[in-house]
Formats: structure tokens, sequence, C-alpha cells
């Protein structure tokens, strides 16, 4: 018979997480959003030997629910090497501050962000630097974890505070992108960590377009279409979205909008 687990996650971390879990325990409930959280509450009352497991809630979970999961705990999945990268956008600034290696946390969930003792980490080197590439891997890898080991968890170690550093919510007003001042591989990156949401944003011809995949220009090599950095370096824009029309490879776009 299978483990019955009560999920709490909303969002692609979770989709993926989800999806790995779904195989191999009975999701009793999903809690998607704060209001779920009081029927959470019934469940577990009602079902005390019911596992808590969190991928990307983003709803503070306070004590009274927490509680309800002692001594193990609501298992967090989070995409960071912790104390590193606390916080909504751990991938993002990831892939901002230059890191070609990526990491997942399952940690046991307390009051403070992502400050809880930690049960198992790892490290994934020289992931392919896409966005949801990168999500899809680590929200796997720490779901299988949880798969291998939640009936027999290793006591947790706590997190050393001192070397906690933070990251906060992806803003609109980032996906502008500012090649004036950055250089091509600090443009390339945001376009990696801007996809879905702010989305990078460049304006070619007067016209306002989402940068939907790029990569830095060779030397020697021949584009379609560039975007100048601030280094004198180059990305080469692969596929981009007008504004208001739909997504194109770089040739279709200057062919309706150069002239």
């Amino acid at each position: 018979m299978k483990e019955k687990i009560i999920f709490f996650g909303n969002g692609t971390l979770a989709d993926y997480a989800l999806g790995v879990l779904e195989k191999e325990f009975e999701v009793v409930f999903h809690a998607k959003t704060k209001d779920d959280l009081d029927e959470v509450c019934r469940i577990k009352k009602d079902n005390p030997n019911l596992h808590g497991i969190l991928a990307s809630f983003g709803v503070l979970i306070k004590s009274p629910v927490l509680e309800l999961f002692e001594p193990e705990g609501i298992l967090n999945i989070h995409p960071s090497l912790l104390p590193l990268y606390r916080g909504a956008s751990p991938i993002e600034s990831a892939i901002l501050n230059g890191d070609n290696d990526f990491s997942v946390s399952i940690m046991k969930l307390v009051k403070a962000m992502d400050a809880g003792p930690i049960y198992y980490q790892t490290t994934l080197k020289n992931l392919p630097l896409c966005k949801d590439e990168i999500y899809k891997i680590l929200a796997e890898a720490g779901a299988k974890w949880i798969c291998d080991n939640l009936l027999n968890l290793p006591e947790p170690v706590l997190q050393n505070d001192d070397k906690a550093t933070f990251c906060g919510k992806l803003e609109k007003s980032m996906g502008i992108l500012t090649p004036e001042t950055d250089t091509a591989e600090k443009t390339f990156r945001k376009i990696v960590a801007f996809q879905g949401f702010p989305k990078p944003k460049y304006a070619f011809f007067g016209t306002n377009c989402i940068i939907l995949e790029a990569h830095i220009s060779k030397q020697g090599e021949t584009a379609a279409l560039t975007i100048p950095c601030a280094d004198g370096g180059f990305l080469a824009v692969d596929r981009l979205q007008p504004e208001g029309r739909k997504a194109m490879d770089a040739k279709s776009f200057l062919n309706g909008y150069k002239h």
C-alpha cells in the first residue's frame, strides 16, 4: 500500500516534483493556496499519519499547521544549497550570479524563511543553462530522494545562519534588458533567468519584443539579429515575440519589421 501525503505547491517546481511523487505516494490533498490550509488541518487531524511535502508553495505556513506534522515536519524541496539563496528566486538568482552548478536541499519547514534543518543536499554540475531544464532536474532530484528516504529519514542538520544569503521576488521591471551597460554574458543570463517571468524585453526597430531564445555570438559568426553589449560582445537572437504577436525566428521578424 502506498504511503499517503499532503502536497503543498504551486508553479513549475511543484509541477515537476509532483510528477515524481505521485508515482510513489498517494496524494490525499494538494494545497495550492492559503485558503487550502484549513482543509489541510482538517485532513491531517483526521489522518495523523499523513506526511507533508512542499515545493514552491509561496505562502507562509504558521505554527498551528507546522505543529500538526511534528516531529518529522513538512519536507520542503528548495532548489539551492542552503543556507545560500534563501527566498523566492533561488534558481533565477543563481543563473544571474554566474553559477554553472545548481543544488537542491530537502529541509524541515520552520516559521523562518528557508531556515529549517537539512535532511539532504546535493549539487548537480554543469547543468544546461536553460531555466525550465534546471527547474525540472532539481525538482525531480529532490522528489526522488524523498521517495527513497521518506520512511527512513536521517537526523536533520542545522543550517549555519551566518552564511545565509537571500534572494527576493522577481519584479516586472527587471525584464527590460540593458545591454548598453551589461556584458554579453550578463545579458544572456538575464534572458535565461527571466523566461516565463518577468520576460526579457528589448526593442528592435521601435518594436518591443520578448526574447525567447538567444546565444552569445562567436567571433566571425554571422547572425540575422543581434544585440550589441557593453563589453563589445553580441547576442545572437534566435527566437523572439513582438508585442501583441506570435513568436517567430529572427529571419521572419526581420522580413516583417526591418523596413
